[in-house]
């Protein structure tokens, strides 16, 4: 999220969504009926799709009774609101401070909920030293940082914000000016590799607004993680922030801009959710986003830029699901009955990857045929992300065309002489230099014929050449 003062300027030209705009951005106007026998609450309604329901939190705010009632009752995901910024976890150059952050995740393990890391590598929100570096020095401050902080939290993340707004707004897709873009054109991916390096477990993803639709800026932030896919840099995942007012209405492609995403093969989240307005007109909104993330595979969860509409950076816009009581308003009872209602599908549940995962083949007839369809073959390429000292590789598993299905797999590499491997994701791994094998995980292991799912893994030394081989079983 953006400094309140910085993004109210840039974004908000409107203090409330007006009843016309919103029917106006939604078609349609849903009922706030309940729903028989649903889920009671956000969160066990999102988990009952396999998503999540969560929200921004303020570590002074959990002593707050009714503030951390409605955190431990409704939301079964947790985002530090700026406990895990740069200026608050690196005051000092090389001294880190994570007290505040550590009490957020204390209270979401003690109450069985998940974390979203926010934000490792951002242009605004940065201590006061970092003004006086530039260059090579700027590009180490920033790697120590987020291999700092990702350790640190290293098993406690399910994703993390790695880079958050680098794209300017200006309508031509170009980067945004920074003292991070001034260290040279890479750095989004250097801060990509190297929160993998730090913490293999975690989802790594990119954040920005203003995303929400088709436009010159979504579109970049498109093509940028259709290029790291394509050259194995590790990205899992992409997060919009759909702030949504009279003048950033949630536009008609909202569901599709988000299908585009997950088609890439990354995940896909609503990260800072809040709607301007009141009363029908936000309820509305507040369903269609809910109903757009539920029809879109990969779309894997929601959170809500803070509880109570007095918590919100922008209370005046009354954007949440709670008033200034922590009563629900008819926002929350729109958003519960479309979560309640459901989609067709459900999200994976993978870990991190870096392409897509497959899905196991759907049902057949109860009853088998006579004769058994023979079990496929495999075959498996891999395309590496080559640096000085170092490497990604992604690996694809495909099931031979016309075969059967494999229930499981097992590649097999050689790496050169001097080279091995530090992490993996996606497979479980065998030996880590030399030859070395990967064997499918539990989500990862059926395929249907003609379908693929990949994995990786990160190295030092020179990646692996030469064709896998692979193994169906």
């Amino acid at each position: 999220m953006s400094d309140p003062l910085v993004r109210s300027r840039r974004r908000l030209a409107g203090a409330a969504l007006s009843a016309t705009a919103a029917v106006v951005a939604l078609g349609t106007v849903l009922s706030v009926s309940t729903t028989a026998n649903a889920a009671s609450t956000l969160g066990a309604s999102a988990a009952a799709t396999g998503r999540y329901f969560g929200t921004a939190v303020a570590a002074y705010k959990l002593s707050d009774t009714v503030y951390s009632g409605i955190l431990d009752r409704e939301f079964n995901m947790i985002t530090p609101e700026n406990e895990m910024k740069w200026d608050a976890t690196e005051p000092s150059q090389g001294q880190f401070t994570f007290t505040s952050a550590d009490q957020i995740v204390a209270h979401a393990q003690a109450h069985g909920q998940r974390m979203r890391g926010h934000a490792l590598a951002w242009h605004s929100q940065q201590p006061g030293w970092v003004a006086s570096l530039s260059g090579t020095a700027l590009r180490n401050a920033m790697i120590n940082h987020i291999t700092n902080v990702a350790t640190h939290y290293k098993g406690k993340i399910y994703a993390w914000d790695v880079v958050n707004e680098a794209f300017s707004d200006n309508g031509d897709g170009s980067r945004r000016q920074s003292n991070l873009q001034a260290t040279g054109n890479d750095w989004i991916e250097v801060a990509f590799k190297t929160a993998r390096a730090a913490d293999p477990g975690a989802k790594l993803c990119y954040n920005d607004y203003n995303t929400d639709g088709v436009n010159a800026k979504s579109t970049a932030v498109y093509n940028m993680v259709k290029d790291f896919k394509a050259r194995g840099v590790p990205i899992d995942c992409v997060g919009f922030q759909s702030h949504i007012n009279s003048a950033s209405p949630v536009p008609s492609d909202y569901q599709a801009n988000l299908q585009r995403f997950a088609d890439l093969g990354v995940d896909v989240q609503i990260t800072e959710l809040d709607i301007a307005g009141s009363g029908t007109a936000q309820a509305n909104t507040y369903a269609r986003v809910v109903q757009a993330c539920l029809a879109v595979a990969r779309c894997t969860g929601i959170t809500v830029w803070g509880i109570r509409d007095s918590d919100s950076w922008r209370s005046g816009d009354t954007p949440l699901l709670f008033d200034n009581n922590g009563n629900p308003k008819a926002a929350y009872t729109s958003a519960l009955n479309a979560l309640n209602a459901g989609g067709t599908t459900t999200p994976p549940t993978t870990g991190p990857t870096t392409g897509p995962t497959t899905s196991p083949p759907t049902t057949g007839p109860t009853t088998p045929p006579t004769t058994p369809p023979a079990q496929g073959g495999c075959s498996a390429s891999v395309s590496l992300n080559q640096w000085n000292g170092g490497f990604v590789a992604t690996v694809t598993v495909t099931v031979t065309a016309g075969s059967g299905a494999v229930n499981g797999w097992t590649v097999g590499l050689t790496l050169p002489s001097g080279a091995a491997v530090t992490n993996s994701w996606n497979a479980t791994g065998s030996g880590t230099s030399g030859s070395v094998s990967y064997t499918n995980v539990a989500y990862n292991g059926s395929i249907a014929a003609g379908q693929n799912t990949q994995f990786g893994f990160q190295g030092t030394g020179t990646g692996p050449a030469g064709t896998p081989s692979c193994t169906a079983r």
